[in-house]
């Protein structure tokens, strides 16, 4: 594979092909670009190396050969898709080497501020494609074929799917000129500031989308979008940067609806099999939005093939299939991946009366190789009864020619409450063990959370379960037994926990302030007192670092004890605590 990647991380701003030395800080060339895009990537299929890396921009982006062979093949649908013309789809990958880029205030910022699933992935990439084939007599091989990829770590598919569409007609015509005034358009661009609105112009075209944030409420739609008079042209609203259609992507599965959503919840290993990589794309990414807003702490690969460098580790029988949702569309693996639990399998969308055609239960001995037919291939039993009113009520607004967007908006609210319904009692019980305010004194170690003990929990739902904000009946304590074993749990408990824990740290810090340190150091030795500066200091950083849920005048109180305590140890001491 040729490309024009060189071997730093990124740096300046240079032609294609050209690398300037310097170090990619905040206010640097490319660090606008940065926060929205790692690189674009240009595919393209070649007689003698098959698919190939033909562009890296900007030039100096750093891809291992491990990262370039995973684009390359995941940026084009396998030969049982035969996707003529364009197409649209994404694919995640693991990044290799652990975090190289290093990660400045800024991206912490956004982070903190961002709802837990819409952060920048520490640790993969992902990949959003445009895809062309189309004939071309010019071509030894008769047709044209070309990708155009949007490298990055933010999980906007929605706004790159937008600017793709804008970009990518226009590069497979004008090629590279075009694409290198677009990276430099894209490095104007204001950050991602989670509850802003932002203009994103490209091409002629002005993107405007809200960015969520952790404050908006659930079922949040966004504010009416601001009238600006002087913006030429009128700018594109984006509803959203991330949501899918759901109620498009789930038409097969809607009676499966519920199951599924329990498989996400429990972080179960699942295969979706798509005629095509938008098809299995979507409805990976549908079904991970499913838990929404419990971060999905699985892994999930959008589209994935046998040349990817994890197909071993996820098809091996020597172990358990990994907590991994993969969307596939070569029928091959079927038959490889047999000893996975659950299978849905997909066709194209048929209309069957009013009602898209439904995949049907099956059990997973009935799995046939390369001739399965659509299904849910499962020997799982949903915890939950089936919500027969929702699907009545997405029936008669097929019937009545509903819009899309009002049926993806009922769906969307039904999966919404039903994870609201089972999470609140657990963020109940976690609160209950949070110490009391009055006993975090300033001059003691603050109390421990207690233990979260999973019978106390369960003996809590009798009077306070999800039956007080769910009508839905079953079986939900065997429901929250094996959320217990899965990673979601894991990875909701240790959130709330570090939430928690700053929490505490916070309002130990406010206590510490609001005594009278005069009166307390009169009595003190001088090592308690220097402790007292160190834990101070201590408690500061953290809290500057956007670690602790602290107000600006407590920072600035803490800041005068520091300054008066050390005031009051000798001048050898203020010496090594504050070197000049």
């Amino acid at each position: 594979m040729d490309a024009l990647s060189g071997a730093e991380p990124r740096r300046a701003r240079g032609r294609l092909g050209a690398a300037s030395p310097g170090a990619r800080a905040a206010g640097a060339p490319w660090a606008r670009f940065s926060a929205w895009l790692e690189c674009v990537c240009v595919v393209t299929f070649d007689l003698e190396l098959g698919q190939a890396l033909e562009l890296v921009y900007p030039s100096d982006f750093r891809l291992t050969d491990k990262e370039k062979s995973s684009i390359c093949y995941l940026s084009f649908p396998d030969s049982h898709s035969g996707c003529l013309g364009d197409t649209q789809f994404s694919f995640r990958i693991r990044q290799c080497g652990g975090q190289r880029s290093p990660w400045h205030a800024e991206d912490r910022r956004y982070n903190s501020g961002a709802p837990v699933s819409l952060q920048r992935e520490p640790a993969h990439y992902f990949g959003y494609v445009y895809f062309r084939q189309v004939k071309d007599s010019s071509v030894k091989r008769g047709y044209f074929q070309k990708s155009l990829v949007l490298v990055s770590r933010l999980p906007f598919v929605r706004l790159f799917q937008a600017l793709l569409s804008l970009i990518a007609p226009e590069y497979f015509d004008k090629l590279a000129p075009c694409l290198e005034a677009v990276c430099n358009e894209i490095d104007q661009w204001p950050a991602p500031v989670p509850g802003q609105t932002l203009n994103l112009p490209v091409m002629g075209v002005v993107l405007q989308v809200r960015v969520p944030s952790r404050m908006d409420k659930p079922e949040h739609s966004p504010p009416k979008q601001c009238s600006h008079e002087n913006l030429l042209p009128a700018p594109v609203v984006l509803t959203s940067v991330h949501e899918l259609d759901l109620f498009r992507c789930f038409q097969p599965v809607l009676t499966h609806v519920q199951t599924l959503w329990e498989l996400m919840l429990l972080g179960e290993p699942l295969v979706v099999l798509a005629p095509s990589p938008a098809m299995s794309s979507e409805m990976v990414l549908a079904l991970i939005s499913c838990l929404q807003p419990l971060k999905f702490c699985c892994d999930y690969r959008p589209y994935f093939t046998i040349h990817d460098s994890e197909f071993k580790e996820f098809t091996t029988r020597t172990q358990a299939p990994p907590n991994v949702v993969l969307g596939v569309t070569n029928p091959f693996f079927i038959k490889t991946l047999q000893h996975w639990p659950h299978i849905l399998r997909v066709g194209e969308p048929k209309m069957s009366g009013d009602l898209p055609k439904q995949v049907k239960l099956k059990k997973p001995s009935r799995l046939k190789t390369l001739d399965t037919k659509p299904g849910l291939y499962t020997a799982y039993s949903a915890h939950l009864h089936r919500d027969k009113a929702l699907l009545k009520r997405l029936l008669k607004g097929l019937q009545k020619k509903r819009p899309w967007d009002t049926q993806t908006a009922l769906l969307r609210r039904h999966l919404l409450e039903l994870t609201q319904s089972f999470i609140i009692p657990l963020e109940h019980y976690m609160a209950s063990l949070m110490p009391l305010q009055k006993s975090i004194t300033p001059w003691k170690t603050p109390p421990q959370i207690r233990p979260f003990r999973q019978d106390d929990f369960l003996r809590s739902l009798e009077h306070a379960g999800p039956q007080l904000t769910c009508i839905l009946k079953g079986d939900w304590l065997g429901l929250y037994r094996r959320f217990f074993k899965s990673p979601h749990f894991d990875g909701w408990y240790r959130q709330r926990y570090k939430e928690m824990a700053h929490k505490l740290e916070a309002l130990h810090l406010e206590a510490i302030c609001e005594a009278n340190i005069e009166a307390w150091m009169k009595d003190k030795s001088e090592v308690e007192v220097v402790d007292l500066v160190l834990k101070l200091r201590e408690k500061l950083v953290q809290a500057q670092g956007h670690q602790l849920p602290v107000k600006e005048a407590t920072l600035r109180r803490a800041q005068l004890y520091i300054e008066t305590v050390i005031g009051s140890l000798p001048k050898d001491l203020q010496a090594v605590l504050c070197p000049p």
